[in-house]
């Protein structure tokens, strides 16, 4: 890796932080451009050395620049997130790369995962490109990149992130399977594969349906970006909440006028993973403090309560909560306003009903003016340890927002066999005009996605579903072959999706996946109200996706991608 320092290659055995710490202790590193280059540099390599295959570790880290100038080649790999602490992207800027490069195999980064970069101007080295090479997880967000980018290495890709950025050459795929751009403007889009999906992007390309498979958007209908820690001398440390915006198309930030909230870190309970419990956490909340996640794991005993609205609740480097008593790791009141960000939750050893759950179940407050949203959220059963959920996260509370979700059953790791726990859904929605950008929902063994609330809407959709079904005794929805992935209730009678890229890769024993089909890859009322807009099914080795959506579409056999372009309950295709 070069990280533009004249001593580079030399190696490091242990991370020195001392003199990076701050409030937030040891795993968030704090730069500023005053400090030694080299030294900088050298423990950048030392956390890269650390961090770039360690896809199941339990070491979490942030790292915070200051604003300033810096001349590194910054390498983002597993559970690290890098931001600048800017109030604009402008203010913390590189000369070199914010980037993301390590692969497996032939440049495949399809487990590239569990990542993150934002609030940084990029003016790469030599107009060298830019490489984000990841998968799910991954979010490259607030960016303003003053040349080009690629989302893969050439190999297998798969997913990703670009939001309220810039990138002012071209930016795309060259094998990638697909990918999920909002809010953003960019000098041109090339490649991609499965699916695309651009929503309120300038730049965006032609919409050319079946022929590529692209779907376009104008306009974003309602966003809050994401809250972001800032630093100024004046001020000291803040984190600051966008406001909530409508009909958008471009970055919230581009002519530095971006309307929103500053709150001072003296509001927050800044919590610790080898002090706090969910007990302390409660406790917090309960005064009226909002609440700042450092990186590491959060074993909880107790379900952490969110009763108070428009609490922040914001995570720095992916910290993780894991409930060990079959509880909800997180649960909130039907109150208005709150933001959720950038923290994972991992299926505990007893079986929880759900690890997230955003309001009661009896919610039904309507919170059109100040909606609850929820910022790069991300789930997972096994992969790291043998976890039991029935569904990662439901949705009780109306008018919710999310932006950026994975939620996952592992497919390799620890805890991955059919038999190892109950896991129906990635997520039921039950609110009413619940809007999410950017859903990725893979591998459980009932329906991926369960929506029962009325006017829902969904931006990008990628899914796979589970790769193991022992057979079709088992894997079944009332005598039809396997569950939907995306499925609509039948009462439900208003219903629109926008994107989707739904695909099966059966992979268990020869003689039992071979006959393992799925019937529909989508399942909806056939009502007026019911539009879905471009699906694209593919299906992997053995097996194969008979219909498309409701038993209509062309069947996909192994190796085949079908694209379809509309359903709209009650009209014949």
């Amino acid at each position: 890796m070069s990280t533009g320092c004249s001593d580079a290659n030399k190696r490091v055995d242990a991370l020195d932080t001392s003199p990076y710490t701050d409030i937030f202790g040891e795993h968030v590193l704090v730069f500023d451009d005053a400090m030694d280059k080299e030294a900088m540099c050298k423990t950048l390599e030392a956390l890269h050395e650390q961090q770039e295959y360690s896809e199941f570790g339990t070491e979490r880290y942030a790292l915070l620049f200051k604003p300033g100038t810096y001349d590194l080649d910054l390498t983002v790999d597993y559970y690290v997130q890098a931001l600048g602490l800017g109030r604009y992207p402008e203010e913390v800027t590189i000369n070199g790369a914010v980037q993301s490069i390590a692969s497996t195999n032939n440049n495949k980064v399809t487990t590239m995962f569990w990542r993150g970069a934002e609030n940084f101007k990029v003016i790469p080295r030599d107009d060298k490109m830019i490489y984000w090479a990841v998968s799910q997880a991954a979010p490259y967000r607030r960016m303003h990149v003053a040349g080009s980018i690629n989302f893969d290495k050439g190999s297998w890709a798969s997913g990703g992130l670009l939001a309220n950025s810039v990138i002012e050459g071209r930016a795309g795929l060259m094998t990638g399977q697909q990918w999920f751009t909002r809010n953003s403007t960019i000098g041109s889009w090339e490649g991609g594969n499965w699916n695309r999906v651009f929503v309120g992007v300038a730049g965006a390309p032609e919409d050319t349906w079946p022929e590529k498979p692209t779907t376009v958007i104008e306009k974003t209908p309602v966003v809050r970006e994401k809250p972001f820690l800032t630093y100024a001398e004046a001020e000291g440390w803040a984190v600051f909440v966008p406001a909530l915006q409508r009909d958008t198309s471009g970055p919230s930030w581009i002519h530095k006028d971006e309307k929103g909230e500053l709150i001072p870190i003296a509001h927050f309970h800044i919590a610790f993973p080898d002090k706090d419990n969910a007990a302390s956490i409660n406790a917090a909340l309960a005064s009226g403090k909002h609440l700042l996640l450092t990186p590491g794991i959060y074993k909880l005993e107790e379900t952490i309560n969110v009763t108070r609205p428009n609490t922040v609740v914001l995570g720095l480097g992916l910290p993780t909560l894991v409930p060990q008593s079959g509880q909800i790791a997180l649960a909130t009141d039907d109150v208005r306003g709150l933001k959720l960000a950038g923290f994972m939750v991992d299926a505990g050893p007893e079986y929880s009903p759900t690890l997230i759950q955003i309001g009661s179940p009896d919610a039904a407050a309507d919170h059109s003016d100040n909606p609850t949203s929820l910022h790069d959220i991300y789930c997972r059963v096994g992969g790291a340890s043998t976890g039991q959920v029935a569904t990662t996260l439901t949705i009780n509370s109306n008018n919710v927002i999310g932006d950026h979700f994975w939620l996952w059953r592992a497919d390799h790791g620890t805890g991955t066999d059919w038999m190892e726990g109950q896991h129906k859904h990635g997520l039921v929605v039950n609110g009413d005009h619940v809007t999410i950008y950017g859903l990725f929902n893979e591998h459980f063994q009932s329906y991926q996605t369960l929506w029962n609330g009325e006017y829902g809407r969904t931006y990008f959709y990628q899914s796979e579903i589970p790769y193991d079904p022992p057979n079709l005794e088992v894997w079944n929805d009332n005598g039809k072959p396997g569950f939907a992935s995306y499925k609509v209730a039948g009462h439900v009678h208003h219903h629109q999706a926008y994107g989707l890229g739904i695909y099966s890769f059966f992979k268990g024993e020869p003689e039992v996946s071979k006959e393992v089909r799925l019937e529909n890859a989508m399942e909806v009322p056939d009502h007026p109200g019911i539009t879905i807009h471009h699906i694209s099914t593919f299906a992997g080795r053995n097996g194969g996706i008979n219909h498309v959506i409701n038993g209509l579409g062309p069947c996909t056999e192994p190796g085949e991608l079908k694209h379809y372009d509309r359903f709209k309950g009650s009209e014949k295709e």
